[in-house]
């Protein structure tokens, strides 16, 4: 389903097409978060607009509201949300262990057990409980393109001897989630799920375990949750090369542009993040450096808070290179305002512009994959 077209000749980046049943993907490629079934304050006509080539959903929200079962009576997610491109949706795994917190009600609201997960709802205090094979069956119903196994994500700085078990206990979970997947349509995905913390040998007994189950694809987790940087760059350093290299690999939750670039070098195929959209409701932009030629780390783009009070009478485009006419037509000035309001407009436009750097990022990349 990956078919490699190009690889670089001074790292490991590669570049390529995956081959899913609503489409196929140029790789590297990042994916926009739609986690509830839309991507915050865009519509599916302004991804298309921006190029996106699939976005990702997440088990967990949709689980919980509106419910598979409505989407399931909709005709599927692709149906109900208007996307007709591919979904990757999660398995809801990160959710349940984040979301369910104390609450500080003194009682604890996840409970883990070999046979699964049970928590709580962030929105009304209900009980429920996650299995492996319930995870999968969720996104069955979704009718998405590329399903991920439900798995344990212990915090980047997590003991040793917690992470140990928490490997084990995944591995199991894969195990049964490929079995439930085996009831389900071929068309549908399955990428099993490597964890193992900061820890070098946990993680390649971890990718040992996966990847003796043969999955679709192979994705990295537990990394960008509280370690430091130098330290997921040595166990991308030590994992990706070692991954299937006719397998699609996706690294989980990551990241910056310059966390992008560098785990391209080493292989990566796939990414999502919440940083475009998340800090453009906090006012921070992303845009290339006007002279930047090639994509050198740390130097190739830069930030600025639109709320600072020098954006005030800043009359400039929001973005004059932009392919987005809004971007073109509008004002710093104008969406420095629509911020400090609260106007919707404001966070639709920041957004924009946010997403269209990170889609442009890849696509700078798979034209520059030997040069990097």
């Amino acid at each position: 389903m990956l078919k490699i077209i190009k690889k670089s000749k001074k790292s490991q980046a590669r570049s390529g097409v995956l081959k899913t049943s609503h489409g196929e993907i140029k790789t590297p490629f990042f994916m926009p978060i739609a986690t509830k079934g839309a991507v915050k304050n865009l519509s599916v006509a302004d991804l298309e607009l921006l190029g996106a080539q699939i976005i990702l959903s997440n088990t967990y929200h949709l689980y919980l509201q509106p419910t598979e079962k409505l989407i399931k009576k909709a005709g599927g997610l692709h149906q109900f949300i208007g996307w007709h491109k591919p979904i990757l949706t999660d398995s809801g795994g990160y959710q349940v262990f984040s979301l369910s917190g104390n609450k500080g009600k003194g009682e604890k609201l996840v409970k883990l057990s070999d046979e699964g997960v049970e928590f709580r709802s962030h929105l009304d205090g209900s009980k429920h409980f996650f299995t492996p094979e319930k995870s999968i069956k969720i996104q069955q119903d979704l009718g998405i393109d590329i399903m991920m196994c439900f798995d344990e994500c212990p915090s980047g700085t997590a003991p040793y001897d917690y992470v140990e078990q928490s490997i084990d206990l995944t591995a199991a979970w894969a195990a049964r989630c490929k079995k439930q997947k085996a009831k389900g349509k071929k068309n549908q995905q399955l990428f099993g799920i490597i964890q193992g913390a900061i820890y070098e040998d946990l993680r390649l007994r971890s990718l040992k375990q996966i990847t003796a189950l043969d999955f679709d694809g192979y994705a990295i987790g537990g990394l960008a949750v509280g370690e430091k940087r130098e330290d997921m760059y040595r166990i991308l350093d030590l994992l990706v090369p070692k991954m299937p290299a006719n397998k699609p690999r996706y690294l989980m939750g990551v990241g910056r542009p310059e966390e992008i670039i560098q785990a391209v070098k080493c292989g990566v195929d796939m990414f999502d993040c919440v940083i475009p959209t998340r800090e453009a409701r906090h006012g921070r932009l992303y845009q290339f450096k006007v002279e930047s030629a090639k994509l050198k780390i740390n130097d190739f783009y830069y930030t600025f808070n639109i709320a600072n009070e020098k954006f005030k009478t800043d009359f400039s485009a929001i973005n004059p290179k932009s392919k987005i006419p809004l971007l073109r037509q509008y004002t710093k000035a104008y969406l420095h305002h629509l911020l400090k309001t609260e106007e919707g407009l404001g966070f639709r436009l920041a957004t924009l512009n946010n997403l269209e750097f990170y889609l442009d990022l890849m696509e700078k990349i798979r034209q520059n994959i030997d040069k990097i």
